[in-house]
């Protein structure tokens, strides 16, 4: 029977680019959709940037663009980056849509004439650098349960506690590295006991959660005599978000609107293709799968449930969760080379890997998972390349066409298309790690079949042709078969499988049939080999130095051979130097000046001694001029202001050397705008 089923992964914040962590959870998303799709199921699978909240403001503000911009220039590298590991949405959009709005305004009526909605006084964190309240994700300190550091303001990845970001201990903004100051406004709730009832039974029935995750909900959050915590939905001016419509000055927080953007983008989906969305999202058989990660599970297993409850909208059929991704077993680290952006990874590495790598480690639960960069290699070349490229590239080259009937394989195909059910089983669970096993398994099968029948040495005897195309024969459609299996992970290369015995794979049931009588293409190679030294390559690039060593004794230092021998200047006394006020300055943006060649425009920030406009000539060292930007530098901030014929220059940017070869002084890690260099 057909399913209706919409799909969706959580929305990318738009404050960053998609690093290798985020991709556990696009890719895992894009194979259980595949996988929907082969089996004949009509899915839209829905997307979208989460653009609201104080990081876009003040990334905005810093950048001196509107919000707009950034929503635009990230939305872009987002859907790139998708793109390019294979990962296809239907319609990827963005929170700030007008679709949005008119969806987040019905939840709220709906949530304001249930009652559930009251209004107080609140005391929260308040950055005085940035000027605004602190969201909880934008507060970093040490757990008040467990003492893990590093942990935000909401809730701690080491012992799973939630608290409030007052709660944590040593805490500090994450947009300015300021310790937050305790500020009180009025803030608008929603009252989520109201929804208990509802909540424990969607919870606990109907098989929405894992069990374990069900369990864990609601010994977390569900437990009986503690009433649940309301919900704060709301934030005071400034934030960028939609303002409520009933409380001016007020706007929801991002929390509210971001799980929206699933309905959202479904209208606008349906929109675009002539399709009522009310047939996914109000009524009617359309299945609901949300897949996040175990760091959101609460926002979707009790908020978004409750706001869906509310408004009478469809509830989610299924809330799938997935663990972290650690590198070599620990977190991801930019000194380290293990932060490794989506971008970085496709410069040097096939995505083909990444997709079979985590869908080989992937098993439908919310257990973290490691990639080890050696078991990377290894496994991918083991299984993609000697298992099951090997079927191929031993036997396409040695004839033309596949036998007119399909040869006596000692029921090798028959026993892996009855693989078939259990392989489709492991896929709708999102247990692809034990899809892959199964798969692999026929592929030792298939292999040990060829090692038998050794075409090679067939191809050597001419009397042995008949033998030799049904060698080739079965160990192709042995081949093929398992590239059915595989297609939801490796998409392009079920294609280029599906071109070779031009045989294109479509369907599932593909595998439950041989091919017979095809001609066979040219063989070309279908897949590289993982090389350990472009996975050194993409470490390399991904590396963020760490503060410099102490330096060795002045006696052991030697110049380089390129050092200008410029003269020293004449001594000056100590109170010539004084008078100049050296000041740590961030560049807040950076723009090249049409008639000036060699002039780069900066705007800096001095902290609290507020900002300046310099122009350095710098453009033959920076070329690229939007590198300098969020770049912390020194500057000479006394310098009378100097008129030019493209505007007037505020300060002096400290380099050493000459163009082209220039290089900016930079303070040291922890060095905040304003501060004065002594």
């Amino acid at each position: 029977m057909t399913r209706r089923i919409l799909v969706t992964s959580a929305l990318p914040y738009v404050n960053g680019h998609i690093h290798i962590g985020h991709l556990v959870e696009y890719l895992q998303t894009d194979m259980f959709v595949r996988f929907l799709r082969l089996q004949g199921h009509e899915v839209a699978f829905i997307c979208a940037d989460d653009v609201h909240g104080t990081a876009t403001m003040i990334a905005a503000r810093n950048r001196g663009v509107p919000e707009s911009a950034i929503i635009a220039e990230m939305g872009a590298a987002h859907q790139q980056d998708f793109a390019d590991f294979g990962i296809r949405f239907d319609h990827y959009g963005s929170t700030d849509s007008e679709s949005n709005r008119a969806s987040v305004h019905a939840i709220w009526a709906a949530l304001r004439a249930g009652g559930h909605v009251t209004s107080r006084e609140v005391t929260q964190l308040y950055d005085p650098k940035a000027g605004t309240f602190l969201a909880d994700r934008f507060v970093k300190g040490t757990c008040p349960k467990c003492g893990a550091p590093d942990q935000y303001g909401d809730s701690c990845d080491k012992c799973s506690s939630t608290f409030s970001p007052t709660e944590l201990k040593d805490a500090v903004s994450t947009l300015s590295g300021a310790k937050p100051e305790l500020r009180s406004a009025t803030h608008h709730f929603v009252q989520l006991e109201h929804f208990r009832s509802f909540l424990e039974g969607w919870v606990g029935g109907g098989g929405h959660l894992h069990p374990d995750m069900a369990k864990w909900v609601k010994n977390t959050f569900l437990r009986e005599g503690e009433p649940l915590r309301d919900w704060d939905v709301s934030r005071p001016a400034p934030y960028f978000g939609f303002e409520i419509p009933d409380a001016p000055g007020h706007y929801f927080y991002v929390w509210l609107d971001a799980p929206v953007g699933y309905v959202a983008s479904t209208r606008d989906w349906c929109a675009k293709t002539g399709q009522d969305w009310t047939a996914w999202w109000q009524g009617g058989k359309a299945e609901i799968h949300h897949v996040i990660g175990k760091d959101i599970a609460y926002f979707h297993t009790l908020f978004w449930p409750a706001n869906l409850h509310a408004v009478g909208w469809n509830l989610p059929t299924k809330v799938h969760i997935h663990g972290f991704l650690t590198v070599n077993g620990e977190k991801m680290s930019k000194s380290k080379g293990t932060f490794v952006r989506a971008r970085t990874y496709l410069d040097h590495l096939d995505p083909a890997w990444l997709r079979y790598y985590y869908a080989a480690k992937l098993n439908g639960t919310a257990e973290d998972l490691d990639m080890n960069l050696g078991e990377f290699e290894a496994k991918v070349n083991a299984d993609l390349i000697g298992k099951v490229v090997n079927l191929a590239s031993r036997t396409a080259r040695f004839v033309p066409q596949l036998t007119a009937s399909y040869p006596d394989d000692g029921g090798l195909f028959a026993r892996a298309a009855a693989d078939g059910a259990a392989i489709a089983e492991a896929y709708e669970r999102l247990d692809t790690a034990h899809a892959c096993r199964l798969i692999m398994a026929a592929a030792d099968r298939a292999n040990e079949f060829v090692e038998r029948a050794a075409p090679w040495a067939l191809k050597k005897d001419p009397a042995k042709a008949e033998e030799l195309a049904r060698a080739c024969t079965v160990s192709l459609n042995l081949f093929r078969q398992l590239c059915v299996y595989l297609a939801p992970v490796l998409p392009r290369f079920a294609e280029e499988a599906g071109r070779l015995l031009n045989a294109p794979i479509t369907t599932w049931s593909d595998a439950q049939r041989p091919v017979t009588g095809n001609a066979i293409a040219a063989y070309q190679n279908l897949m590289g080999r993982v090389d350990a030294v472009k996975v050194q390559a993409m470490v390399d690039a991904s590396k963020v130095e760490s503060p410099a060593a102490p330096a060795a004794a002045a006696s052991s230092l030697q110049p380089p051979a390129s050092s200008p021998s410029e003269p020293l200047a004449a001594t000056i006394a100590f109170d010539d130097f004084a008078k100049v006020d050296l000041r740590v300055a961030q560049v807040l943006s950076a723009e090249d000046v049409p008639k000036a060649k060699k002039i780069v425009k900066l705007r800096v920030s001095l902290g609290s001694l507020g900002e300046r406009t310099i122009f350095a000539g710098i453009k033959a060292a920076f070329p690229d001029v939007a590198v300098l930007v969020g770049r912390k530098i020194v500057v000479v901030a006394n310098l009378a202001p100097r008129t030019m014929s493209f505007g007037v220059s505020e300060g002096m940017v400290i380099a050493a050397g000459e163009a082209p070869n220039a290089f900016l002084l930079t303070p040291d890690a922890g060095a905040e705008p304003g501060q004065r260099l002594h």
